[in-house]
């Protein structure tokens, strides 16, 4: 490679992760760039991110990918949010909805007036001003039905099988040049100067040369950590959890515009419905769960028939230090390991894609370049770990797991919000970071934390005004909600999957 010719590009692991990256890269990088894709199909992928959030749209957008055409191709179900069952006292619910909350008033967010209301008495349920809300109660979807100059509020992501979105993306990312090649790794070739990678050896005696290499090898990190041993913040004091069970089953009625997470008694249960089946699973902690009672009580609170047995996965959670290190670039499981609380791990994919799309080499990769992708990547992954932490430290459950968690100590950033938010309900984003105040303020509420005040701000407009303004967004977040076939319906007539396929 030579003045400021783009690097060819080597992706070691297929799955999401490397064909996210593979369709990405195709897209817009110039038509003269080289990307190589080996995989093997004798490795499974881990395939726990079926549920994602809102971003994921644009993602596909991007890609020209019709939305339509991407669920019937993947199986998917619309989701509206995420349902946390059990996680304040033990049949307690609530959602954590995406799209607006109400509408802001003046320079105020709409929450500090639900406040007031709430402090007078009169407040009604925070969730009944949420669009996306009332229609994943009710079970009802379509895309935006607000009016103009009315928007709904409304925003949704998709649930769906990962390996048939893998397969769609190769589609895209070999028409668009991607070269894939059938093999297995035996080892890498370094640089003896520079500690760059320079080759990957292969099974059959091949070899595969490249400038620049991103793993997508899942848990084994074949790159950035076999080969490169780039350090691992283990993160396991923060977030306990180190297993997981996973198991399809057959549906049971129409699919739920929402997924679930429900709280068990050493971790949390999932259930993903897609289309053609549903996924659930189970993460826990071993040390205050063994592997057979996490199977019996996964099995025990399933709702339709296991179409498999259980598939155990072991992880650490926390990231690598450097996930751009030398010319390796980690991305998805190699780079680290969130638990799908709030269904991060394809978002975490996609803005690796976005930070490495802005900070591409145009010759060999530089320091400043990897230091910037690092510095960004360490914001998002913190500020994710915090809002996971938030469920656990927000629990009301009394089982010894639960009481570790509340008394946990937690991040002095995290800490200061909980208190800023109990005092006076203020909420504020950090920088780039992914969830919104909305996000926080539903985690917050729904696990307990009453605010003892609100933004004296909000205490101008009138009690009547006051109860006319939240008479509006309820009555306009229902009305939309009311205005959606159910969601059984929308799938039905625009994006029904073959069920034969997909199976």
């Amino acid at each position: 490679m030579t003045g400021s010719s783009l690097p060819s590009i080597v992706i070691l692991g297929g799955g999401s992760a490397g064909w996210m990256v593979a369709a990405a890269l195709s897209r817009f990088l110039p038509a003269q760039r080289r990307i190589t894709l080996i995989e093997s199909d004798e490795i499974g992928a881990v395939g726990v991110g079926e549920a994602t959030i809102p971003q994921i749209r644009l993602f596909n957008q991007h890609l020209g990918i019709d939305e339509n055409a991407f669920l019937k191709a993947t199986a998917g179900t619309f989701k509206l949010g995420i349902e946390f069952v059990g996680w304040g006292a033990p049949h307690d619910r609530y959602i954590h909805a995406f799209g607006q909350i109400g509408r802001s008033l003046g320079l105020l967010p709409f929450h500090h007036y639900w406040l007031r209301a709430r402090a007078r008495g009169v407040a009604d349920d925070l969730w009944d001003h949420s669009a996306s809300a009332v229609a994943a109660r009710s079970g009802r979807f379509a895309p935006d039905p607000g009016r103009p100059g009315l928007p709904s509020g409304l925003a949704w992501a998709y649930q769906f099988d990962a390996s048939l979105y893998a397969r769609l993306l190769r589609q895209h990312a070999e028409a668009n040049g991607v070269t894939r090649i059938e093999g297995r790794m035996t080892h890498a070739t370094r640089d003896p100067d520079s500690g760059d990678i320079q080759s990957l050896a292969l099974d059959g005696g091949r070899s595969v040369a490249g400038d620049l290499f991103i793993d997508c090898t899942g848990f084994r990190a074949l790159l950035i950590g076999d080969t490169l041993a780039a350090p691992f913040d283990d993160w396991s004091r923060h977030l306990p959890c180190d297993r997981a069970l996973a198991v399809p089953t057959a549906s049971v009625g129409a699919p739920d515009p929402f997924t679930r997470a429900t709280a068990r008694a050493a971790g949390w249960q999932w259930r993903i419905p897609l289309q053609h089946r549903t996924g659930n699973g189970l993460v826990y902690s071993s040390a205050f769960m063994d592997d057979d009672e996490a199977a019996s009580t996964l099995l025990a609170n399933v709702e339709g028939r296991p179409l498999a047995d259980p598939r155990p996965i072991r992880f650490t959670t926390g990231k690598r230090r450097a996930q751009w290190t030398r010319n390796c670039v980690a991305i998805g499981l190699s780079a680290g390991f969130l638990e799908p609380l709030e269904s991060t791990s394809i978002h975490l994919i996609q803005s690796a894609i976005s930070r490495l799309l802005a900070l591409m080499p145009a010759g060999r990769a530089q320091d400043d370049e990897a230091a910037e992708f690092n510095r960004q990547a360490d914001a998002e992954w913190q500020s994710v770990r915090d809002f996971l932490i938030l469920h656990y430290h927000l629990n009301g459950r009394d089982e010894p797991f639960w009481r570790d968690r509340r008394a946990a100590a937690i991040p002095d950033s995290l800490s200061r919000r909980i208190a800023l938010f109990r005092s006076s309900g203020r909420l504020f984003r950090e920088g780039d970071e992914l969830f919104t105040e909305v996000g926080w303020l539903q985690v917050m509420l729904g696990q307990g934390v009453v605010p003892q005040g609100f933004n004296p701000l909000a205490g101008e407009p009138s009690d009547q005004a006051l109860s006319e303004f939240l008479k509006l967004t309820r009555h306009h977040a229902g009305a939309v909600a009311r205005a959606m076939p159910t969601h059984a319906d929308y799938l039905h007539r625009h994006c029904a999957t073959d069920q034969r396929k997909a199976s």
